[in-house]
């Protein structure tokens, strides 16, 4: 495994310290509130390299890999999970391999500035996990295409500088043909602070994930010209299921820094917290719960540095990655739980940021594959596909 080294140290200081100097203050103000993340904090990540993190350097990124991008995730999730899911709306978003030279020159620089990030439409009222019940269609009509159908999910579509959209172009339905031909990907540009000129939609109202809105869209004959599509046509499928892994390492990442945020404040909270003329964390069940969150985030930080390494080395590690997501979601609910229930009735008020990391970790089980489709991943690679599947 590779080792944390000076430089990798010098990333996490430097991204510890503005986590905690700059992104926790305005996430302690903001999240209550339900405000939106500062496009001066954004400008801040840009500044530091942190929309470039693996883009090479010829085109102004850093051109790290999946270990610094994941320790940079994790310190930034530490003060607002938020802040750190902007880092996937800058990075390899665009930097896919069929993408020409041209196009990387063009676009890549804008992307590591943070004059260019985006928004992804996937997942549909009844397609989740299931991209094959993609209804969304795009049919051709002379040098443009027309985009008809809805699209949800679809965090940061107003703050976006453009949004990438997935739609069905062939008409093929046969089963064994849906699920990986037949979807194409556009991208739509647009003006930031807005939606898309004829697209419709309203935020959805969530429980977390604060700082930026997550939209329902309705697409209604949105007519986009041919040269939009970012895939090979047909192909849209392998290219939202490219960097797999690293997605799923960044996740766990995100839910570590979670994990880590509502451990740390449990912990200052219990030596303050007086009970019986002693502060909590004398208590023993208050130590064996600390004890106990401290080993769970270990644990899955080592597997995912293990992911990371795989990753950077060029190796398969689909099974390890979603393993790690799996692991380091579930634990950063049971975790950030433990943490609010140190904080008794405390934890249960908007006073505490400990609630904030409660609320967003019971999303890392959900987004980005649930943990049932990362269990899929998981047994399928051990016991085979069913075979009634």
């Amino acid at each position: 495994m590779s080792e944390m080294t000076d430089e990798r140290l010098m990333i996490r200081e430097t991204a510890r310290k503005f986590a905690m100097q700059e992104v926790l203050p305005i996430a302690n103000k903001l999240d209550p509130e339900k405000g939106s993340i500062p496009r001066e904090l954004i400008q801040k990540m840009a500044e530091l390299g942190y929309f470039g993190i693996v883009i090479d350097e010829q085109y102004g990124g850093m051109g790290l890999g999946a270990f610094e991008y994941c320790i940079i995730t994790e310190e930034l999730a530490r003060a607002w999970m938020s802040v750190s899911s902007l880092l996937a709306r800058g990075n390899s978003m665009l930097d896919l391999p069929n993408m020409s030279e041209e196009w990387r020159s063009r676009t890549l620089p804008k992307v590591v500035a943070g004059e260019l990030l985006g928004a992804f439409a996937m997942s549909e009222p009844n397609a989740g996990s299931d991209i094959a019940n993609i209804s969304t269609r795009a049919v051709r009509d002379g040098d443009d295409y027309l985009i008809t159908g809805s699209k949800y999910w679809c965090t940061f579509a107003d703050g976006a500088d453009y949004i990438i959209v997935m739609a069905r172009t062939s008409t093929d339905t046969d089963k064994a043909t849906r699920r990986h031909m037949g979807l194409s990907a556009f991208m739509i540009e647009k003006t930031r602070g807005a939606l898309p000129d004829g697209v419709k939609g309203s935020p959805i109202p969530k429980i977390g994930y604060f700082g930026w809105n997550t939209w329902e869209l309705a697409f209604d004959g949105l007519r986009v010209p041919a040269s939009s599509m970012v895939s090979e046509e047909g192909r849209g499928f392998y290219m939202a299921s490219h960097n797999l892994e690293l997605a799923r390492a960044y996740t766990a990442a995100r839910s570590i820094g979670l994990a880590r945020g509502a451990l740390e404040d449990a912990m200052a909270y219990s030596q303050e917290r007086q009970q019986f003329k002693q502060p909590i964390s004398e208590f023993q069940v208050t130590r064996f719960k600390i004890a106990k969150m401290a080993t769970d985030i270990e644990a899955s930080r080592q597997l995912l540095y293990f992911v990371c390494d795989e990753i950077d080395k060029g190796r398969r590690c689909d099974k390890e990655a979603a393993m790690c997501k799996y692991h380091a979601g579930e634990m950063a609910e049971r975790v950030t739980s433990e943490a609010l229930q140190i904080f008794g009735g405390a934890g249960y008020t908007t006073l505490h940021a400990v609630e904030r990391y409660w609320r967003d970790a019971r999303l890392t089980k959900i987004f980005d594959g649930t943990s049932e489709i990362q269990l899929r991943i998981v047994s399928d690679h051990l016991l085979g596909k069913p075979k009634n599947n």
